[in-house]
């Protein structure tokens, strides 16, 4: 009996997750349900280390783990205590914005119990699902006095063959009216991982690396308002990329920059998603490890497509005729909202907006208003301004706004990714949600999960949109090309108010080289709560019927998702559902002629309407057939081309 417990016990000291020995020389291990992504943390040279491997290829070569305190370094001399059994974690949520309605997400968990030379606890919580890597630090004890963390040294290391496509960050208070950062900059796209930066910056999330035959996307989730967002340093020795804090200047006047806490606190997840560009954009992990959605009665959350007059007509033109011919124009193609931008309350006045808010609400349409959300960190001057600075300042706005029957704001401006910043962002959502009314961000940050947390986020810029387009001809000339990089990097997971579909010509000098059939799959490809469409009713005037009765009756929630074909700026092609119909959307990211094969039968369809680019320029073709046979239809392009296609 004696002998047999003394065998039991060295066979469970020999296997166990808990021993110190076997986790300090070989590592602990945490594995996808599906067996095909491993991560292994370990100590090394003294700093916590672990590696991530997709079918026994290495992705994420050894990189570091942990954070530094003013008070207690967890950066090194770190040792591993023990860590928890695997675990399944299962979680079932419904977005209001995203690639699918109903999302079910499914890991394995295990929390790494560490300790530092002065025996001070960090735990690091890691969750490996199918397509990718989460992890976050936790603090698990109370403090005496506040605590701030003043820096991070997580890193992601790639072989130096990897290949980058990353978004620089603008300097902080540069550009027009100091209002920079705002995430509006080109992608440097397949540079050698170890490029500099050029902004001295950092680069923005979502980063993607492709890695031999398999693509990384990095960003991060879980934003609570206790930490600053973060992004890639500019430098990359070696392919080895480390978090960046925001530079100083990012903030609130009188706010804070760094996180501070005095109890037990958690930092937002950092996020690995790995795979093929089809695990890419197919998956939700943005949004799997975000916060569930906060308590508010969500009724008046209500996706929509929306006119808007400011992208054709910019600022002279916020006037009273001009946005009742808006509302007549979404009320004449069934859109749901209208968009009333800056300078409002000056050139309109509140009581006109109420009347024009009547008006729109005769027509089943429903007013959004444009904020400047800046009190004296940048210097713009469109109005209305420093109405939503306080809590209190902010519901009695809120509370007129209501009266005015005003559906949501699109507040602009923002400039930072400081803490005080951040959490000035969630305070407005969780005011706005209270007093019943939609946001969109402009001028703003990534919003990296937020509309899971705060399902009244509709949608956020945080991208070099359309207007940008309409400005120069330097962007107008690489529109294919950046359309084509977005749904592999910033819309992967997050709204973007890209502000898509100009179908005939732009009302400015500038000349767009992309075709009217481009324009229109980015109504499909882009994903945006509400989607803002860059058309004016006179352009609209020039679309043929088939056109326009795509865009009356095109979904405004999706379903599904399934990637078909592309290549970061190259190509893309993606279907999505919205009930029993499925809708195809490809585009063209390059200036010579594509050929695409889809196989519509795979969709178990028996109609399809292609809808495609006409022989002469801004013109379209329209073409019904019947699906017989399992044959893939090979579909061209032209060069800056694209295409639409509905399954029923």
């Amino acid at each position: 009996m004696k002998k047999s417990y003394k065998y039991t016990l060295l066979l469970l000291i020999l296997i166990s997750p808990f021993s110190i020995i076997n986790a300090q020389t070989s590592g602990l291990i945490i594995k996808s349900p599906d067996n095909k992504i491993k991560v292994n943390v370990s100590i090394n040279d003294k700093q916590l280390k672990y590696t991530v491997s997709l079918n026994n290829d290495i992705v994420i070569l050894s990189s570091n783990l942990g954070l530094i305190r003013d008070d207690e370094n967890f950066a090194e001399n770190l040792k591993l205590v023990n860590a928890s059994p695997p675990s399944l974690v299962k979680d079932n949520y419904e977005l209001f914005t995203g690639k699918k309605r109903l999302i079910n997400y499914s890991a394995n968990k295990r929390v790494v119990h560490l300790v530092n030379n002065n025996g001070k606890k960090l735990d690091i919580i890691f969750q490996v699902s199918n397509d990718g890597v989460a992890f976050r630090y936790y603090f698990p004890e109370n403090f005496s006095k506040e605590v701030t963390v003043t820096g991070e040294v997580t890193s992601y290391h790639f072989d130096t063959t990897t290949k980058a496509f990353l978004q620089p960050i603008a300097v902080a208070k540069t550009g027009w009216e100091s209002t920079n950062p705002s995430y509006e900059e080109n992608y440097k796209q397949n540079i050698p991982v170890g490029t500099a930066e050029p902004t001295g910056a950092g680069w923005a999330y979502p980063a993607l690396f492709n890695v031999l035959n398999n693509w990384v996307l990095i960003s991060e989730s879980s934003m609570d308002g206790t930490y600053c967002a973060t992004r890639l340093k500019p430098a990359s020795p070696n392919g080895e990329y480390t978090i960046g804090f925001p530079d100083q200047r990012e903030v609130i006047t009188k706010g804070g920059l760094l996180p501070k806490f005095k109890s037990s606190f958690y930092s937002p997840w950092r996020i690995i998603t790995i795979g093929s560009l089809k695990t890419i954009a197919e998956s939700t992990l943005g949004t799997d490890v975000a916060k569930p959605a906060i308590a508010f009665d969500k009724s008046f959350i209500k996706p929509g497509k929306a006119s808007w007059s400011w992208i054709n007509s910019k600022d002279d033109f916020i006037i009273y005729d001009e946005q009742k011919k808006y509302i007549d124009f979404a009320a004449e193609m069934k859109w749901q909202y209208c968009l009333i931008d800056a300078d409002w309350d000056r050139k309109i006045g509140y009581e006109k907006v109420k009347e024009l808010a009547d008006y729109a609400a005769s027509k089943n349409v429903g007013m959004l208003l444009w904020y400047n959300s800046a009190g004296d960190w940048n210097t713009v001057k469109y109005t209305p301004k420093n109405k939503l600075l306080t809590h209190d300042s902010r519901n009695e706005e809120f509370t007129r706004l209501k009266a005015m029957g005003i559906k949501g704001i699109k507040i602009d401006f923002f400039g930072g990714d400081g803490q005080s910043v951040i959490q000035y962002y969630i305070d407005i959502l969780n005011d706005a949600a209270q007093q019943g009314l939609m946001v969109n961000f402009h001028g703003a940050t990534l919003p990296r999960g937020w509309q899971r947390t705060y399902p009244n986020l509709v949608t956020t810029e945080a991208i070099k949109g359309f207007e940008m387009i309409t400005f120069n001809q330097s962007d107008a000339d690489v529109e294919s090309n950046h359309c084509a990089m977005l749904p592999f990097t910033r819309n992967a997971f997050d709204p973007m108010d890209f502000t898509p579909m100009n179908l005939y010509k732009i009302q400015t000098p500038v000349i767009r080289k992309t075709s009217s059939a481009f324009e229109l799959a980015l109504s499909v490809i882009f994903l945006s709560g509400i989607q803002h469409f860059a058309e004016s009713p006179e352009g609209m005037s020039h679309v043929p019927d088939y056109v326009k009765s795509f865009l009356q009756e095109l979904p405004v929630r999706w379903d599904d998702v399934k990637f078909i074909d592309g290549y970061p700026g190259k190509l893309v092609v993606i279907a999505r559902r919205s009930g029993n119909k499925w809708y195809i959307a490809g585009i063209n990211g390059e200036n010579s002629t594509k050929k695409v094969k889809v196989n519509l039968d795979t969709f178990n369809k028996k109609n399809a309407t292609f809808i495609s680019d006409g022989v002469e320029p801004l013109t379209f073709s329209q073409e019904a057939k019947q699906l017989i046979g399992n044959v893939p239809r090979e579909i061209e392009m032209k060069p800056n081309g694209g295409f639409v296609i509905v399954l029923e």
